[in-house]
């Protein structure tokens, strides 16, 4: 989206700066500004859009406070840093936030036992009858939330789900469970109701759709995990190495 598309539709209900704010927002991803840039002022905004002063600035607090961007008084408003993962690296949530510096946070929608569907025991080599455990949560990074996971685990490989607290990861080392190797598959998505409501950002905004499935060294798996993040915050890093000689 250019910067000179992200005026408001006049004829929509929703509020004018809440747009205008989800276009900023697209506009950063899809024009992918750097950490450290600056957007243009309030002023310039202003013309952009036809809207007035109050209703620019109201967005951009609305940004500033999903750490999308940060201003600084006299100074503008900057991009903020998206999250990064390595796409090669076997890290959890809670891991990836705190080597950031970020406080990881946990808002449970689900933690119960039950058994597999048809799918899930065929990927995690299970009998219909055996018990698995169902995570299902928001996952905050500094208080705002940022991803939406459902994991489910064969359960004698983890603790009583009493014990499950932020890390699934840790859980699975009280077992000596922890997974030392995976597939990630990643693709683009749009954030339906359920989750737009849970992640705070509009209906179909854009997100990322991650499946990881992860195993023991002799190969018994471990977990599946399927997750939507957010794509204004959160981007997948590759390691890229070329095996040919010329």
């Amino acid at each position: 989206m250019p910067l000179n598309k992200i005026s408001p539709d006049r004829n929509s209900a929703t509020p004018h700066y809440i747009q205008i704010a989800k276009n900023i927002r697209t506009y950063i991803l899809k024009s992918k500004l750097d950490a450290g840039d600056a957007l243009p002022s309030e002023r310039e905004l202003c013309l952009l859009t036809g809207a007035s002063r109050v209703t620019i600035r109201k967005a951009l607090n609305r940004l500033a406070e999903d750490k999308i961007v940060q201003r600084k008084h006299g100074a503008g408003t900057f991009v903020l840093p998206q999250i990064a993962h390595l796409g090669s690296s076997l890290r959890g949530f809670t891991s990836n936030m705190n080597n950031y510096g970020k406080n990881p946070q946990t808002i449970w929608i689900m933690k119960a036992y039950g058994t597999p569907t048809l799918e899930e025991a065929e990927i995690l080599q299970l009998e219909k009858n055996d018990k698995v455990v169902r995570l299902g949560r928001v996952r905050l990074s500094d208080g705002q939330p940022l991803a939406i996971e459902h994991a489910v685990v064969p359960a004698v490989m983890l603790p009583d789900i009493s014990e499950i607290s932020q890390s699934l990861y840790q859980a699975l080392e009280v077992k000596g469970n922890r997974p030392v190797r995976g597939t990630q598959q990643v693709r683009a998505s749009l954030a339906n109701p359920t989750e737009a409501g849970l992640l705070s950002i509009a209906e179909n905004s854009e997100i990322l759709r991650i499946e990881r499935r992860s195993s023991l060294q002799d190969g018994t798996p471990v977990e599946l995990t399927r997750s939507a993040y957010r794509g204004d915050r959160y981007d997948i890093v590759m390691n890229l190495e070329s095996n040919q000689l010329h």
